[in-house]
């Protein structure tokens, strides 16, 4: 069973929801990430989605791509990326970490070679935006090979071919986008997403965790009631911009302490 499975299941049994912050490896400074990591878990996180730097990033708005080019000025690579997660797993080796990105860098790295090292560094899950379910038979076995659960987005738009097509290659869970267009473009339809999560959810088979506008406690205990995990990213990323130097780590766990309660607050009522 994987780490990812296994926190399901004990949320499950707890009848409690997830709560998956995203970071961006490297932002605001690269010796911040690991610290960044540790307050996520210390906040309530259940498991971390760690951003892969890159340069043209085509499902982010513009909060995560600043946040992408602050590391990338810094020097922050994916093999560096992995390095940050073995740091990490000196002191936590329960709260799965999940590596979202893209597919350049991985493919320069070779898949194959990209699988063992991430497993050497204990990743537990990967989430590549630009590789789409038509072609990623190869890469979902690569990781799985590697004791890495492959995980895929669907939208509002995914058909039905499409929603098959990840059910068949998913593993983990799925990562439903709540929203047409970037992280952070739009207002979060909670009915909209309420109508499609049961469909999905039967047909994938595995958790379905929803991301794309949820900003604050209110809007996060919403998802919690339809959704089995609730991912914020850009929210976080711009209270990382906001916090002056020296207090980002704090006023990061205050916020992911927030969107914590307002998941239990939801799970309880």
């Amino acid at each position: 069973m994987s780490k990812i499975q296994a926190t399901f299941e004990r949320l499950q049994a707890q009848q409690r929801k997830a709560l998956i912050p995203f970071i961006t490896a490297g932002d605001p400074e690269p010796a911040l990430t690991v610290p960044l990591m540790h307050a996520l878990v210390e906040a309530g996180a259940d498991i971390i989605e760690l951003g892969v730097p890159f340069s043209d990033p085509m499902a982010d708005g513009p909060t995560i791509q600043r946040a992408s080019e602050r590391a990338l000025a810094k020097g922050v690579s994916l093999r560096r990326v992995l390095e940050m997660v073995a740091n990490f797993r000196a002191d936590n080796n329960e709260t799965p970490v999940v590596l979202m990105g893209y597919a350049n860098p991985i493919e320069a790295m070779g898949v194959e070679a990209f699988a063992a090292a991430a497993f050497d560094a204990g990743v537990d899950g990967v989430l590549v935006v630009d590789y789409p379910p038509e072609e990623s038979a190869d890469f979902a076995r690569a990781m799985q090979a590697n004791a890495l659960d492959p995980i895929f987005l669907l939208a509002p738009t995914s058909t039905e071919e499409r929603v098959a097509m990840v059910a068949e290659l998913a593993s983990g869970y799925v990562y439903y986008v709540s929203l047409k267009g970037v992280t952070g473009s739009a207002q979060l339809d909670v009915e909209a997403v309420a109508r499609r999560i049961p469909e999905i959810h039967a047909a994938v088979g595995v958790p379905v965790g929803v991301g794309f506008g949820i900003r604050d406690a209110r809007t996060a205990g919403a998802i919690a009631r339809i959704a089995d995990a609730v991912v914020v990213g850009s929210r976080i990323i711009e209270e990382i911009e906001q916090s002056p130097e020296g207090d980002v780590c704090a006023r990061v766990k205050r916020l992911v302490a927030e969107l914590r309660r307002g998941i239990d607050e939801a799970g309880q009522a």
